[in-house]
């Protein structure tokens, strides 16, 4: 493998880890206020979230690695810049969420991270259709989220 692709592999799996571990900050930052929310009727469990958030982890990682070594160029550059633009919106939606509690806020810049994970899964496929699949279930679990985002905000502002 490349020097540029390893470069890129590691930018994948580093823009992973910080997403996981920054939204982890956030998200513990403030529990006993998390707890005092009118949640959505459609929630799930919370035991969905245990297994659900490792799986989107592991696959983004996985598949920026493969999109790094199978990738032109262009197409890696591509998924990272939409990797990144996605992730940060992720994290925004953490930080407002769980920090300030700018519910309305934090639901529109996760509504921009689920635009960015379909996109980012239209890349992908044009380098890998396994790795398109395997970032399916990110793309339903981000919609889902938005759409407990604004019934949070509706619900608690």
């Amino acid at each position: 493998m490349t020097t540029w692709r390893i470069v890129a592999a590691l930018a994948a799996v580093a823009l992973v880890v910080v997403y996981a571990v920054g939204s982890g900050v956030w998200v513990s930052s403030n529990p006993g206020w998390y707890a005092g929310l009118t949640r959505p009727s459609w929630q799930p469990p919370d035991a969905v979230f245990g297994l659900i958030w490792p799986y989107n982890f592991i696959a983004l990682a996985v598949v920026g690695v493969i999109v790094a070594q199978r990738g032109s160029p262009g197409q890696v550059g591509a998924w990272l810049g939409v990797a990144v633009a996605s992730v940060g919106c992720a994290l925004s939606w953490a930080y407002l969420f769980y920090v300030p509690h700018h519910l309305t806020a934090s639901a529109v810049a996760l509504a921009g991270a689920a635009a960015l994970t379909a996109v980012l899964v239209v890349v992908t496929w044009t380098v890998t259709r396994g790795g398109a699949v395997a970032l399916v279930p990110y793309v339903i679990w981000v919609g889902l989220a938005t759409s407990l985002a604004f019934g949070y905000a509706r619900l608690n502002s």
